[in-house]
């Protein structure tokens, strides 16, 4: 006996009106800053900047540890257990809309579903660590991008990390202050263009140096022995799973207009042409340019030494797209933050751009803001603590907590092969969370002499 996937059941268009109407029952950050009223291609927009970051240009890395083979097979493997996974728990959320209880953040569906301790103390906790983590990393980045523009522009700067890091975090506080997910629809399809831009350029790039004639001899060797081979292998992994993750997809779903069904779906469509277009073209050709040289972003390999292999102007584009999107990724992943401060902080009963709500939003997104920015420059070296972060938050919110929302759900047939393909998958990824959170802490071990605080990297 097999079991598939429900039929929404239709929802009539007096959804709206119920929505409406309940909408002054809304804490202030449900009511302000998750307005529900986006488009299936709003929806698709916000989930491509969320899950196609820069992070993608590490994939050729990943892929260097793993090889041909296991690489690509952890990409596509990746891709199809978070399409499908992100598809189920967005039928859950259909389902509970449906039934009159739409829920609009990722701890809501845990305490409903799973008891109100899943939401307070395990959901909401690693929630918040995974995006504002993201936060930091993409604030570090940015500076980084803004570094090696400047560096590209002169050969006698002076300037260090943390300057940039600071310039970079002086643009986010400004940009933090739009006031609601939705209104971040624009923003979110430059950056959709913008991550299909940078990473063409590195594709072109990458076939440009592994075609030249003074092209280094390629190794597709994985490099170490035993227990260093083995760890590698796991970076890789929480590398990849890290950068299919997306943690927000709730929040998300609770920016489109009543009614909601089959509109998720729609956007995942929109969201995985992209991702498959830039992460399987970025990682294959900088791991066939590179091998096993492939250093931590493909960038890095484009000007090894301080000396580019490529016209700067290829270089300043790459670099100035990175810039613009990372940006754009930032604000998004601030989100959830920022629905937090909204409802400690701000009156659902008057207007969200009143004098009383405007003023206690700007401190406290502004001070979120600046502490991300302080903590960036001071660990520039974060990108290893995030890879902690990730394998131990990304993995649960994106790979574990979806199939087992939807088993709970819906009850499926323990004799089906839905129930028992989301049980593996729930403990197959169990499993390399683990594994994987034990070689990111390994890894800080490793690196440990090599950190201090505002290195100039």
């Amino acid at each position: 006996m097999t079991t598939h996937l429900p039929n929404s059941i239709e929802t009539s268009e007096n959804d709206e009106v119920t929505a409406a109407n309940s909408s002054k029952e809304l804490d202030a950050g449900a009511l302000f800053v998750l307005k529900s009223r986006g488009s299936w291609l709003h929806c698709g927009y916000h989930l491509t900047t969320s899950i196609v970051a820069p992070a993608l240009l590490s994939l050729p890395y990943a892929l260097s540890m793993l090889g041909w083979l296991a690489g690509v097979a952890c990409l596509t493997i990746g891709a199809l257990v978070t399409f499908y996974s992100y598809n189920l728990l967005s039928l859950v959320l259909e389902h509970h809309a449906q039934l009159g209880h739409r829920q609009l953040r990722f701890r809501d569906m845990a305490k409903d579903i799973l008891g109100p301790g899943w939401g307070k103390y395990f959901v909401g906790p690693i929630q918040f660590g995974v995006c504002y983590g993201a936060v930091i990393a993409c604030i570090l980045l940015g500076g980084q991008s803004l570094k090696f523009i400047y560096l590209l522009s002169t050969s006698k700067g002076n300037m260090e990390l943390y300057q940039f890091v600071t310039i970079f975090g002086i643009l986010m506080i400004v940009v933090a202050q739009i006031p609601s997910f939705h209104s971040l629809r624009h923003i979110n399809l430059v950056s959709l263009l913008l991550s299909l831009a940078y990473s063409a350029l590195a594709l072109a790039a990458s076939l440009y140096i592994g075609y030249a004639k003074n092209a280094q001899a390629k190794d597709y060797s994985i490099n170490g022995r035993g227990w260093n081979r083995l760890f590698g292998s796991l970076n890789a992994i929480s590398i990849i799973a890290t950068t299919y993750g997306n943690g927000i997809i709730p929040e998300i779903q609770a920016t489109i207009a009543p009614p909601v069904k089959g509109k998720m779906f729609k956007g995942l469509l929109v969201c995985y042409a992209v991702v498959v277009t830039t992460f399987f073209s970025v990682a294959i050709s900088g791991y066939w340019a590179f091998g096993n040289q492939a250093k931590g972003t493909v960038i890095m390999n484009f000007m090894p030494d301080d000396k580019p292999l490529l016209p700067t102007w290829i270089l300043l584009m790459t670099n100035v797209f990175t810039l613009l999107q990372v940006a754009a990724v930032t604000v998004v992943y601030l989100q959830p933050t920022n629905e937090v401060l909204e409802q400690k902080f701000a009156d659902a009963k008057r207007d969200q751009f009143s004098i009383r709500n405007v003023v206690p939003r700007v401190i406290f997104r502004s001070l979120s803001v600046v502490i991300a920015t302080t903590i960036a420059a001071m660990f520039p070296f974060f990108g290893d603590i995030n890879a902690v972060i990730g394998a131990f938050g990304f993995i649960p919110l994106d790979f574990i907590l979806p199939v087992v929302f939807y088993n709970v759900t819906f009850k499926p047939s323990k004799q089906g092969l839905m129930f028992w393909g989301n049980t593996l998958i729930a403990i197959v990824f169990s499993v390399l969370g683990v594994m994987g959170t034990i070689s990111s802490i390994r890894q800080i071990v490793v690196d440990a002499n090599e950190y201090s605080f505002f290195a100039n990297v």
